[in-house]
């Protein structure tokens, strides 16, 4: 992981404060991440998160991955941290629309200084965001911080495959998704080693290409005039935006882009 950019805090609330926000969730619906809920379950299954706990979700984004969580798989109380307002505000209306306010809550904040007391969670969650934090090691140590002495860390995230890019490829393919950087299978490990904790599950979901391939379809096939309409019809806004997802998606089937899955347990 060689290539860093130079995208900061900001850039990134700046998309999800606005239209790129809106063409993500149209693409990928409420739970903005590959895979959906079947990803979320793959997760959660490989984790073993149980009814009655208690969790953080880092990098929460609207709480998709919470509402998921409470309403099926029994979790009693779920914290999200989130460092833009935009999502933060729309998270706490979804959750109030589906009843479910009393059992999430939201914290603004750095998700790498969240202001949490620690121990506070029987797991930390995380899906495909992480790859939005500077900092992955303060990230890394945050979450075994809060989690409990025999609690799991459990995430997805957007990872450099074993071919790994080029300088090049890489330098594009950051600036378009508004990444600093991204880690590898290996780097995880380590961070969530040094921080403590026990790596059971560390893989590559194959999930990857053939969800960007079905973002494309979508587009091409069923949604062109909701995502025009989203970007003000600019019809070579989105032209440029579809060149950037066909290139993400040739890194995707090359293997060098890849969707990890990670499950650690803090020793106890």
């Amino acid at each position: 992981m060689p290539y860093k950019n130079k995208i900061q805090l900001g850039d990134v609330q700046a998309v999800y404060s606005g239209p790129e926000w809106d063409l993500w969730e149209l693409l990928m619906g409420q739970q903005i991440h590959l895979g959906g809920i079947k990803s979320s379950s793959g997760l959660a299954d490989a984790a073993g998160i149980e009814s009655g706990t208690t969790g953080v979700d880092l990098c929460c984004c609207t709480g998709a991955g919470m509402r998921f969580l409470v309403r099926f798989r029994g979790v009693k109380q779920m914290h999200g941290v989130d460092a833009t307002e935009a999502v933060i505000d729309r998270g706490r209306i979804r959750c109030r629309e589906e009843g479910l306010a009393d059992r999430i809550d939201f914290t603004l904040a750095d998700s790498c200084a969240t202001g949490l007391k620690d121990g506070l969670a029987d797991f930390v969650w995380g899906e495909d965001a992480w790859c939005y934090v500077i900092d992955k090691p303060a990230l890394i140590a945050e979450a075994s911080r809060l989690v409990k002495p025999g609690g799991k860390i459990a995430l997805t995230d957007w990872i450099e495959g074993m071919p790994g890019m080029s300088d090049s490829e890489m330098e594009r393919f950051l600036k378009f998704m508004k990444f600093p950087d991204v880690q590898t299978l290996p780097g995880y490990v380590e961070l969530l080693t040094q921080n403590g904790c026990e790596v059971v599950v560390s893989e590559d979901t194959g999930q990857f290409a053939p969800c960007v391939d079905l973002y494309l379809e979508m587009v091409d096939r069923q949604l062109t005039y909701d995502a025009l309409r989203i970007l003000g019809f600019d019809s070579d806004g989105l032209g440029a935006v579809a060149e950037e997802m066909k290139f993400m998606q040739g890194l995707a089937h090359q293997g060098k882009i890849v969707q990890g899955r990670f499950v650690a347990k803090k020793a106890s």
